[in-house]
């Protein structure tokens, strides 16, 4: 089992802390997405480069969901999205398990279902106030950074 960086300790710390301050003022997404950020998180980025890849995704996803959707909706799963995307372009064959149900999958088949599923969800207008395009658009992004530092087959 990986131990956590501090990075992302301290995101997991920031993410809670801002979940149970606005809880009960904004839909946002289960406290659940935050813990996602354990495997991708750990030893596999450097921890100057991890901040920016989370920070840069959730900007990117803030800006596409605020483009696609005038609805306010306050949440980090658009980071981790890109960190997801990021994680597999680095790491396509490395094996994840879905929470539920519990299936093992390679990381580029687990990040392709999420980006795919947020797709959808967003151009059907399935489950109202998710916001799909931020998923997507900080997936996009962790991609591109990726590509852009040159860090996939990293081993």
């Amino acid at each position: 089992m990986h131990s956590l960086t501090h990075v992302v300790k301290n995101l997991i710390l920031i993410n809670v802390i801002v979940f149970v301050a606005v809880r009960f003022a904004l839909p946002i997404h289960g406290i659940e997405d935050y813990f996602v950020l354990h495997r991708p998180g750990s030893p596999s980025f450097e921890p100057k480069r991890f901040l920016i890849l989370y920070l840069s995704s959730g900007f990117i996803a803030s800006v596409l969901q605020m483009i696609s959707s005038p609805v306010p909706i306050l949440g980090a799963s658009g980071a981790v999205y890109g960190i997801i995307a990021a994680f597999a372009t680095m790491f396509p064959n490395a094996r994840m398990m879905l929470l539920f149900p519990p299936i093992p999958m390679k990381a580029k088949y687990m990040a392709l279902l999420f980006i795919g599923l947020g797709l959808y969800s967003g151009l059907s207008g399935a489950q109202d106030g998710i916001a799909h395009f931020a998923h997507v658009g900080g997936a996009i992004m962790g991609f591109v950074m990726i590509k852009y530092w040159k860090l996939d087959g990293l081993r």
